[in-house]
């Protein structure tokens, strides 16, 4: 297994870069800016980028996801849940993406955004059993994604609720990498460090921690933030329907 994270900060983002070595065979995920650095990346460790996946159509800042898949070739993976109007190779929950002994299975995780999607990662070379799993921005670490961006506010913490008991049935011992951390717009208590563990979330997760869909509602409908600058432009952006300024 090869995994490099890329810690952005204008935006605050986490992007990914993993895969199989041995099989040359890596996908990207939550690609962000400049796509050299994924590129180089994958020429050093000696990985085809196999895939290009977006967790969900951005908000906060434009993907670098179709460019990046158009300069490698790869196909571009969403939900098929995603409203866009380009084509995208759509992925369902269940559905699993093959890089050599590594797997990556979908699971459909919506909530802060309707086709939003997690990705659970096996190294077969190691377990049968996932490693990690990358959450975008359902769980970040410290807190949950806000879910008035692309929906309802209350309706997408319905949904968002769901999708936590999904997480919460992960593994303890289960890698989180999110898609973000402290600073970025699309959670209220993040925390600093990039990572964490289903279990560690569990227990010291205020928001994961809810048990009560009622009361989960109430919290995550409670103080939320003002919305990033131009969100709607940028998720229209990043779902086709507007060109992004040069």
């Amino acid at each position: 297994m090869i995994l490099r994270q890329f810690l952005h900060t204008s935006p605050v983002a986490a992007s990914y870069l993993f895969g199989c070595g041995g099989r040359a065979a890596g996908a990207v995920v939550d690609p962000v800016g400049d796509i050299g650095p994924y590129l180089r990346a994958a020429e050093e460790t000696g990985m085809r980028i196999r895939y290009v996946i977006d967790t969900h159509l951005h908000a906060d800042h434009v993907s670098a996801g179709r460019k990046l898949a158009e300069a490698s070739g790869a196909p571009y993976v969403l939900s098929a849940e995603a409203q866009a109007a380009f084509p995208f190779h759509g992925v369902r929950d269940g559905d699993v993406l093959e890089l050599g002994n590594v797997t990556i299975s979908v699971l459909h995780t919506p909530g802060h955004t309707p086709e939003h999607i997690s990705l659970l990662v096996t190294d077969r070379t190691r377990a049968d059993e996932p490693w990690f799993v990358l959450t975008g921005h359902t769980l970040m670490v410290g807190d949950l994604g806000r879910t008035e961006l692309a929906a309802d506010a209350e309706q997408g913490a319905r949904v968002l609720f769901q999708s936590v008991q999904r997480l919460k049935a992960l593994p303890d011992y289960l890698e989180v990498l999110p898609g973000a951390y402290s600073g970025s717009v699309c959670g209220r208590s993040l925390s600093g460090k990039p990572t964490s563990t289903i279990g560690f979330e569990k227990r010291h997760n205020k928001a994961f921690r809810i048990d009560d869909e009622h009361a989960f509602v109430r919290a995550m409908v409670a103080d939320i933030p003002p919305a990033p600058a131009q969100a709607a432009e940028i998720r229209a952006i990043n779902s086709g329907l507007k060109e992004a300024a040069e």
